[in-house]
């Protein structure tokens, strides 16, 4: 082959890893986590926006009532892992196409990686472990709830 002749593109110019392909997972998985977050979303905004009385009804004891339901916790806590996940992931991708120096890129990367880890444990554990009683003094005005 010349130099100036275009190489058949199904031939490939270097060989082909074996295993996992995780830039097509992660691909996939942007492509899911997006449409199911367009529904969580917006289920969310519904709710919360829409019925009742809108934003006025958004206090604290809207959110006691809202994560005294397991449903709720379920959806809160699915759309906050598919959210820091895909967000992470486009994050990764960003740092991928624009970082050339390789240390410099898997450091990103890392750190990337573990900030959405730890942000999905907190939020985890906030949605999961929510309890409007504690700390509650007999001067606050959720003793009376608190106690029954």
């Amino acid at each position: 082959m010349t130099a100036d002749t275009i190489a058949d593109p199904r031939s490939p110019l270097a060989p082909r890893r074996k295993g996992i392909n995780l830039e097509k997972w992660g691909w996939a998985y942007m492509r899911a986590s997006g449409v199911v977050l367009v529904v969580l979303i917006f289920g969310h905004l519904f709710v919360n926006l829409v019925l009742g009385d809108g934003v006025k009804q958004i206090d604290f004891a809207f959110v006691v009532g809202k994560y005294a339901s397991p449903f709720w916790q379920w959806w809160d806590g699915a759309m906050l892992w598919l959210a820091l996940i895909h967000g992470a992931n486009g994050m990764r991708t960003i740092v991928n196409d624009y970082v050339t120096h390789t240390t410099v890129r898997r450091v990103l990367i890392w750190l990337i990686w573990i900030v959405a880890a730890f942000l999905i444990l907190l939020g985890t554990l906030v949605v999961t472990t929510f309890d409007p009683c504690l700390g509650v003094t007999p001067d606050s005005s959720l003793w009376g709830m608190c106690q029954g």
